[in-house]
């Protein structure tokens, strides 16, 4: 599976931002860079896409920035996904030929799998690993 720089780079934004998570205390675009060694400039366009998701909010302001709009327990790697590189997660398209179906099958399974699998890793679990039992993907 190859993912995506943009795809990477908002899945660490995110958990940065639910190790940060208070709720009421935003984590400034600069320090969310810096942290996670992301050029600012494609921090902020990943940032409009998990914004236009409602999985992040941002604060105007001397004391402004982003914070998730949620609990991390609520907010899964498949969510982050959806928002940022969606056709990760689509289902195949039959092809054509005497194997396409048993090969579109495969496909299909291996997708719906990793979904299901994504879909149970939250952002509490990846920004404390320690706090949280481990899991498989």
């Amino acid at each position: 599976m190859r993912v995506s720089q943009k795809l990477e780079y908002a899945c660490r934004a995110a958990i940065q931002l639910a190790k940060h998570h208070d709720g009421a205390s935003p984590l400034r675009l600069d320090d969310l860079a810096s942290r996670e060694h992301v050029p600012a400039t494609f921090l902020v366009q990943i940032l409009s896409d998990l914004k236009q998701a409602n999985l992040v909010i941002s604060k105007r302001g001397k004391s402004g920035g982003y914070l998730l709009n949620e609990e991390p327990t609520g907010i899964t790697l498949a969510r982050i996904i959806e928002a940022v590189d969606p056709q990760l997660l689509e289902e195949p398209e039959l092809g054509e030929g005497e194997s396409a179906a048993a090969l579109h099958y495969i496909w299909q399974q291996a997708t719906t799998q990793l979904t299901q699998s994504l879909q149970e890793v939250t952002l509490a679990q990846l920004a404390h690993p320690e706090e949280e039992p481990m899991w498989f993907i």
